[in-house]
């Protein structure tokens, strides 16, 4: 699989990853001491959604758009509400209209948009050119620094922050096999050097078996109370083109979180799959594999 970001930019996985990323980062906030967030496989940062890449797949017309056009009730909003306070001022107004702004931001600007004077921003990009451009886009950000290692190199070389709080975002590519192995070396790599911080592995859901082998070995590594959190806007074992089904795997969650998705992610799920005739097999799935704790499916 290739998920080269600014092909799939504003699509549900990323409506999803950068939903619990915003709510892990209000939830730093809530503390006055500075933290750090770690982004290993950053991208460029901002994406256009009438560039090239984007308008090869239209993938945001089934993510973002869909969200900011969704009638949530209050306490979902409320939910939301971080979120969409960060993304909508890049998205501009009517995404359809001729002329409009169409810009979604990545997880590097998503991050810094939230942190206050005093947090840190630690952003990795291997690729050359997106590289360059993440350099370009926070070239005068002194609380910012870009790196151009290999990913998983950069647990090892970043952790632990001096602040002794934060969070790190593992989102590979999957470009190549093993990567289900890698994040879990990654994510043991960063518990021993970082116990208490909290770490949000993004995964694609498409090799079923593999997934669910990764799903097994961190329950039974048991390193720290884990959340998981996955939605399918249709059933990824039909087979169809493209991507239908994504997760996060969260260690050491905010005590808020679990609770926040479970609120939201009932209309999460309505508003990104639409009507169940046209998305057989849409679901989520929020539960605890460390941990405990009930778990919520539908």
């Amino acid at each position: 699989m290739n998920y080269r970001h600014a092909y799939h930019a504003g699509n549900f996985a990323d409506v999803l990853k950068h939903l619990v990323l915003t709510l892990v980062i209000e939830h730093l906030k809530l503390k006055p001491q500075p933290f750090r967030v770690i982004d290993t496989h950053a991208g460029i940062g901002l994406y256009d959604l009438a560039g090239v890449e984007a308008g090869k797949t239209g993938e945001w017309r089934a993510g973002i758009a869909r969200l900011l056009a969704a009638d949530f009730s209050p306490v979902a909003r409320e939910v939301l509400e971080p979120y969409l306070s960060v993304v909508g001022p890049y998205l501009g107004g009517d995404l359809e209209a001729p002329g409009m702004k169409r810009e979604y931001p990545g997880s590097p600007l998503i991050a810094r948009d939230l942190m206050r004077p005093g947090d840190a921003l630690v952003l990795n990009e291997l690729h050359p050119e997106d590289r360059a451009a993440l350099e370009t886009l926070f070239r005068r950000d002194k609380q910012t620094k870009v790196l151009g290692l290999d990913g998983y190199t950069v647990i090892k070389s970043t952790l632990p922050p001096k602040e002794r709080r934060g969070v790190l975002l593992v989102d590979p590519p999957f470009e190549e096999s093993g990567e289900f192995d890698r994040l879990i070396s990654g994510m043991h790599d960063a518990f021993r050097r970082f116990a208490g911080g909290t770490q949000i592995l993004w995964y694609p859901v498409k090799d079923l078996p593999a997934v669910d082998r990764f799903r097994r070995r961190i329950a039974a590594d048991a390193l720290a109370e884990t959340l998981l959190l996955e939605i399918a806007v249709r059933d990824p074992r039909a087979g169809t083109p493209g991507l239908a089904a994504t997760g996060v795997v969260v260690v050491n969650p905010p005590y808020t979180l679990h609770g926040k998705l479970a609120a939201v992610m009932p209309e999460l799920l309505s508003a990104m799959a639409g009507v169940p005739e046209t998305s057989p097999g849409a679901s989520y799935r929020l539960e605890w594999l460390v941990c405990e704790k009930p778990a919520a499916r539908i």
